[in-house]
């Protein structure tokens, strides 16, 4: 088959606003246009591309034509661009990466990105374990992820290590302490939200199963600060615990257990420069902060 581009923009549309009414309204379309383009496409797809539910979501087989409709988007915006047909942002790059990246190496990303004319960043924030969905489902053409195995269609590399260390603020490690150990059932533990499992890591290395008081707090700022605050304990990454142990504001509660992240970048395999160019400012990004094996604790 072989759909039409206003087909894939209707289908993209639909499951972007969630209705085929406001489909309509995005495209300046009649909803009737719209209905219509859809089912010419589920028609010759053979099978049912968009569920009528509320809002609209993609089948299986309409997340691969919605991959297939932004990889189109994205090259038709690209040679616009090259063309010189308009000088307005037409490129925009999806990207998926989690919270803790994009409060630490991801940042060196951006300052890049803000020296690029015609590219427009549209950053979705999700844990490492499951940004490759986003990558299934066509909401992102490249993935900060913790998945080494390559999505189908997509190319995947190695970036890095990401540490985490246990860490409080000195008054509640002494507040917790017994012995040379601590309570670590009956200590409070902070966790990013509920895909958050780097503190139950920690407690599994530890033999224990669950803290008895789990306080949630679900950014990455908000995070580090509940920490400093003395709320619990948390799992830092190293970029951000650093300066507070120099500091003495914080420390860490373990000198054994550590949590190593190791991130990858996967990509829609596509002949963009665009694309290309945030792989390479990813690559500098990951080279200049990451761990690489090897490298000493």
């Amino acid at each position: 088959m072989r759909p039409h581009p206003d087909q894939l923009a209707a289908l993209v549309a639909i499951v972007e606003h969630g209705t085929f009414d406001a489909a309509a309204r995005i495209l300046h379309v009649t909803p009737s246009a719209i209905s219509q383009r859809v089912r010419a496409l589920e028609s010759a797809a053979g099978q049912v591309l968009v569920r009528r539910s509320t809002p609209c979501v993609a089948t299986p087989a309409g997340e691969t034509l919605l991959r297939l409709a932004r990889q189109t988007s994205l090259l038709y915006d690209e040679a616009r661009e090259v063309l010189g047909e308009t000088a307005q942002t037409r490129v925009n790059l999806e990207v998926a990466v989690n919270a803790d990246s994009l409060s630490t190496w991801f940042r060196d990303v951006l300052g890049e990105a803000a020296d690029w004319d015609g590219i427009g960043l549209r950053l979705h924030v999700e844990d490492q374990a499951y940004s490759v969905d986003l990558l299934r489902r066509g909401e992102a053409l490249g993935a900060v992820t913790s998945d080494p195995v390559a999505v189908q269609g997509c190319a995947v590399e190695r970036l890095g290590t990401l540490r985490y260390r246990p860490a409080a603020t000195p008054g509640f490690a002494e507040r917790w302490r017994r012995g040379r150990g601590y309570d670590w059932e009956a200590m409070p533990a902070i966790v990013f939200n509920r895909k958050d499992g780097l503190q139950h890591e920690v407690l599994a290395a530890l033999g224990v199963e669950h803290p008895r008081v789990v306080h949630q707090v679900p950014t990455s700022a908000d995070f580090h600060e509940a920490v400093r605050l003395g709320l619990g304990w948390g799992a830092l990454p190293e970029p951000k615990l650093l300066p507070d142990l120099g500091s003495g504001r914080l420390v860490t509660l373990s000198s054994r257990v550590r949590i190593d992240v190791e991130l990858h970048w996967q990509r829609w395999r596509l002949d963009s420069p665009s694309l290309a160019r945030l792989t390479a400012a990813v690559r500098r990004a990951a080279r200049a902060h990451l761990r690489r094996r090897g490298q000493a604790s």
